[in-house]
């Protein structure tokens, strides 16, 4: 009888467990450390995709709350028809102390295959087909073929600690993105906002914390393998309260996904960004990112900054490390960019 009554009180304990091990979610208000990705745990609204944080198509659109080594460590809501990610979701606290890890494997989330015994990304077999999300199978030739590698959506130059850096290494992460454009543009703007996060992005503590968002809007018909969809266009947003200003910032940035030369990306208002993506779904204006608190208009001018400055001529390495700044066809050691920025 007593061996009875503890298997009943175990079932009902397990019953009671938040859903912690959820991997693939109905929301993601059903995993409170997945929510707190979004600033007050309100999720983008994109019209016909993901409305008041609610799927609009559950048989296409996931919900994944990215767990690695049993720690949540960023959301995304994931494409399976177009098998690339509508958007990752983060919370950025300083660039990582490690080094960015080596011989990394490229992982899957088990559960868009119908697994459910595992809540843990995985490591890609290299050689199977998955049938709702893109595989290392994929990328075989992408380069020589049709030009595009593998381009983070949340990168790992923004993860904080080395696990979080190799978490950023899942395909649900992942979208093919022209080469020239991933090791150019969008890397230099990457680094830029590293720095940017850095320094505007600190509370009454001193302590770094922002939210962002990056996304991409998907190509009607241009796909790698017939079977992953080359999007048009990424963007990016991030917002956070800046302690010496007193009041929220915010910031957006987004790109063709073409072959370009190695010019800069333009900061631009989430008002602006908003505008961009209302085009790409469907008109109504009902785009919105962050909540109301993050500014949709002006860029403050106070923010140390701006378009033009020093390090948009930074060549980086790809732990986002200023190495040397190109100046009309020169380049200045790292040691000099601070002197510049400071008679900026």
């Amino acid at each position: 009888m007593m061996g009875v009554l503890n298997h009943l009180s175990t079932l009902l304990l397990l019953s009671l467990l938040p859903p912690a091990l959820s991997h693939v979610v109905e929301k993601f208000s059903d995993v409170p450390q997945c929510q707190n990705f979004f600033l007050d745990g309100t999720t983008p609204n994109l019209p016909g995709i993901l409305v008041g944080g609610i799927v609009q198509d559950q048989n296409r659109y996931k919900l994944i709350c990215q767990l690695f080594n049993n720690i949540y460590r960023f959301a995304t809501l994931y494409d399976t028809t177009n098998r690339i990610p509508v958007f990752s979701a983060y919370t950025f606290t300083g660039p990582p102390t490690d080094c960015r890890p080596k011989h990394q494997p490229w992982m899957i989330e088990p559960q868009l295959n119908g697994e459910t015994n595992s809540p843990e990304m995985q490591k890609d077999s290299k050689e199977i087909e998955y049938p709702k999300q893109a595989g290392n199978n994929d990328y075989k030739k992408s380069i020589p073929i049709k030009g595009v590698n593998r381009g983070h959506l949340f990168p790992c130059s923004h993860a904080h600690d080395l696990d979080t850096q190799k978490s950023t290494f899942t395909l649900t992460n992942i979208v093919p993105q022209v080469v020239s454009f991933n090791n150019g543009r969008w890397k230099k703007m990457e680094c830029k906002v590293q720095t940017t996060l850095k320094l505007n992005c600190k509370d009454a503590n001193d302590q770094i914390k922002a939210y962002v968002v990056t996304g991409a809007v998907p190509s009607s018909n241009n796909t790698l393998n017939n079977r992953v969809n080359i999007p048009d266009l990424m963007w990016t947003a991030y917002c956070c309260y800046n302690n010496n200003l007193k009041q929220w910032v915010a910031q957006a940035h987004w790109g063709e996904n073409q072959k370009e030369d190695n010019k800069t990306l333009p900061s631009n208002t989430l008002s602006e960004l908003y505008d961009m993506l209302d085009r790409h779904y469907g008109g109504g204006g009902d785009v919105q990112v962050f909540p109301d608190q993050c500014p949709t208009a002006d860029i403050p001018r106070a923010l140390p900054l701006r378009d033009g400055d020093v390090y948009d001529h930074c060549v980086y390495d790809d732990d986002c490390v200023c190495s040397s700044v190109g100046v009309k066809g020169y380049y200045l050691p790292v040691v000099l960019v601070s002197v510049l920025v400071m008679m900026m």
